[in-house]
């Protein structure tokens, strides 16, 4: 597992919401939803200057949308599964928007089962504190998952 730094300025993502609360498979839900109805926010998304996407985000917060981590031991929060958006971009109905805020992040690569407890452990071990919610991250040019771990609000 390589982990790796990186620092990213506040970001907005328009996608659909939804709770732990909701039960089992929420968020598998929260994407199909998405990905069901993505024309309705595809000229919304920003993109890079080869008009190819920014990124897709499973951002996460906790229950109150401070964007701090899921609540009793990682096991509450709330999932927001969209795209990366203009920052100016107004959500349609049925769709909600947060704003994401700065952070420098330690990432890796989500290549299996176990890599959220693993680097949770590795930021124990070396006395890194988690400043706020984990995201998932799909880049949408080479297709890969990574996690995002926020260590220092910027």
């Amino acid at each position: 597992m390589k982990i790796e730094r990186c620092t990213k300025k506040s970001f907005a993502v328009i996608g659909k919401e939804g709770s732990t609360l909701d039960g089992p498979g929420f968020i598998q839900k929260l994407w199909e939803d998405a990905n069901s109805h993505f024309n309705e926010v595809e000229s919304l998304a920003k993109r890079d200057e080869d008009g190819k996407f920014a990124g897709f985000w499973g951002a996460m917060s906790d229950l109150s949308h401070s964007f701090r981590p899921w609540e009793d031991d990682f096991s509450k929060g709330l999932y927001l599964a969209g795209v990366e958006c203009t920052d100016d971009a107004k959500a349609p109905e049925g769709w909600a928007k947060w704003v994401i805020p700065g952070y420098e992040y330690l990432y890796v690569e989500n290549e299996g089962e176990n890599v959220f407890a693993d680097v949770i452990a590795y930021m124990k071990k070396e006395q890194i504190p988690l400043a706020g919610a984990v995201h998932d991250f799909t880049c949408p040019i080479t297709g890969k998952n990574y996690m995002f771990f926020p260590i220092r609000a910027i």
